[in-house]
């Protein structure tokens, strides 16, 4: 495969503000890709960048953002994104992103890492050698024109309990990152409820703190009790929903996160928004499940990966029976002990 005749090379900070640009008008462009997303994952885990762009002249014309991360198995790994759903390399021209992954796959070579990880949301790279992936899958939907046609366009049992949610049980939906703190109490209980380590407040606040007016923080009450609450990234039209949380029996009694999405959907197309992206699941998953349920259709994820010195895929999920034990142990640990070794342990959970 011929390079194409731009110049490929590491990205610095400086080149950060083109970087954003060019990441924003792209097709397949994402919050993940952008540098305010490298920064935030620096700042609290102080992973090294090997970020490359790709250059005609002066002029920007391709992106692979990637993060050297630690592994708790063993060697580091090269990840395109980390703690991300979607990553991979964005370019003018297919034969541009072929180049920028060539350059990190001979990256991650020289520096002796166990894989290479494309998360690739469409489009994977033609280079040979790399090793798919099948296990995660992605769900996102075109919105109504109207916010009546959100709930009217969802399937019969999803609609008639978000409906009752909302008129018998009185729940509502409210914004604001000063929600942060909330959000963020539902989600760390429920990674444990899950036997699996939370992220740390601080990605939280260092996201707030990147991103701007760009993330958001909505919360389901029920008068003034939180019932779920979920942070969102919006990429140009596209709203992403990402980490979310509930309060234990609240979707059994109250329809709580049936009703969070389908409320956050309408105030998408409120807020004039065209695309809900509900991110990755594993196909396997209970969350699978529950997107299928709010009428949302599966578009398995292309991840791509380039084995250096690892033998295989990443192994270390929930999918794998080995995990079992742990994840069961975790969901007996106290909460204070769950939150301080959260910081320590997702450094290795990217």
């Amino acid at each position: 495969m011929s390079e194409p005749a731009v110049l490929i090379r590491s990205l610095v900070s400086a080149d950060d503000e083109r970087r954003d640009a060019f990441v924003a008008t792209h097709p397949r462009g994402t919050t993940f890709h952008t540098a305010r997303w490298r920064r935030a994952i620096e700042r609290v885990f102080g992973h090294a960048p090997r970020e490359l762009g790709a250059f005609d002249g002066e002029r920007l014309v391709g992106v692979l953002p990637l993060v050297r991360t630690p592994s708790i198995l063993g060697r580091s790994n090269h990840v395109s994104v980390p703690y991300a759903t979607y990553g991979g390399p964005i370019g003018e021209q297919p034969s541009i992103e072929a180049a920028l992954v060539a350059r990190a796959i001979a990256v991650a070579r020289s520096e002796g890492v166990g894989r290479l990880e494309l998360r690739c949301a469409s489009d994977p790279p033609p280079n040979p050698g790399l090793v798919p992936s099948d296990l995660y899958w992605t769900f996102r939907k075109t919105l109504p024109m109207r916010v009546e046609d959100v709930l009217a366009g969802m399937p019969k049992k999803a609609r008639a309990e978000a409906r009752k949610a909302r008129e018998r049980h009185g729940l509502r939906l409210v914004e604001g990152t000063w929600y942060l703190d909330d959000l963020y109490r539902l989600f760390i209980r429920n990674k444990r409820l899950l036997g699996s380590p939370a992220l740390p407040v601080g990605l939280f606040e260092a996201l707030r703190d990147e991103l701007g007016a760009r993330l958001l923080v909505h919360l389901v009450v029920r008068e003034r009790q939180p019932l779920s609450a979920v942070m969102s990234f919006v990429h140009g039209s596209t709203l992403v929903a990402y980490y979310s949380g509930s309060a234990p029996d609240v979707d059994r009694d109250f329809s709580a996160s049936n009703f969070m999405y389908m409320a956050l959907q309408e105030w998408c197309v409120a807020a004039g928004l065209q695309t809900f992206d509900f991110c990755r699941s594993r196909g396997d998953s209970g969350a699978f499940r529950f997107k299928e349920h709010q009428g949302f259709k599966p578009e398995p994820l292309p991840y791509r990966y380039a084995l250096i010195r690892a033998k295989g895929l990443p192994s270390f999920t929930p999918s794998n029976p080995r995990t079992r034990g742990l994840r069961q142990a975790w969901t007996h640990m106290p909460l204070i002990v769950v939150e301080k070794l959260a910081p320590v342990l997702s450094r290795y959970l990217a």
